[in-house]
């Protein structure tokens, strides 16, 4: 399973990438929004540098509620970087402008993905990829990870080339569950990265090693 970012802040692109471990990143409006990038030109520009660090993926979404606004945007947004994944909500108008992009030849990433059925549609329009939301799933009382589970499952058994995203990730366990239930990708804010990292285990084995390489005499 890949690990993408999902975040717009710069700083945290960076370090992710120095781990060696983040090949993608997903953004959207709200989390440009929360940096404070405005605009259009604005957001643009912090795709482009978020390019300029990671070399996967990078999904950008589009904010028109119609089809045509839609695959306009997508045409837009393919020209600004070498590795969009155009960000299509999973609509009736969503799904119109997925089949039109996807015959450009310009890739998809099919967000806002709460239904099996929704994953299926995606599928079949020529989404790259689709991300069902674990987390808001998981607020309305629902099991999210079991949404993951079973678009693999399906797409699996079809052969469907179609990949699934983990997406809305809250915690680790989300990210061990998504790896278990076979996602191609899971994307997680910094946070969830950095937690992913740590283990007190870990942090004890380590005072330990120094501890007694200091009263072996080590340099």
């Amino acid at each position: 399973m890949k690990l993408f970012l999902d975040t717009a802040n710069i700083d945290e692109i960076r370090e992710g990438a120095e781990l060696g471990i983040v090949t993608g990143v997903t953004t959207n409006p709200s989390l440009a929004a929360k940096e404070g990038i405005g605009g259009r030109d604005g957001y643009r520009s912090a795709v482009q540098e978020i390019a300029d660090i990671i070399d996967g993926p990078i999904s950008v979404e589009v904010v028109s509620p119609d089809a045509e606004g839609m695959i306009a945007e997508g045409r837009d947004i393919a020209e600004w970087i070498p590795n969009p994944w155009v960000k299509i909500p999973s609509t009736t108008e969503g799904f119109k402008a997925i089949s039109v992009l996807a015959r450009d030849g310009i890739q998809i990433n099919q967000t806002l993905c709460f239904s099996v059925n929704q994953a299926i549609l995606g599928a079949q329009a020529g989404s790259t990829v689709v991300s069902p939301f674990v987390g808001r799933l998981d607020d309305i009382g629902q099991e999210g990870m079991d949404l993951v589970e079973d678009i693999v499952a399906i797409y699996r058994q079809y052969q469907i080339p179609t990949m699934v995203m983990a997406a809305s990730i809250r915690h680790v366990l989300h990210c061990t569950q998504a790896a278990k239930a076979g996602a191609d990708i899971s994307t997680v804010p910094y946070p969830v990265l950095k937690q992913m990292v740590h283990h007190p285990l870990t942090d004890a084995g380590l005072a330990r090693f120094l501890q007694d390489w200091e009263k072996a005499g080590g340099a």
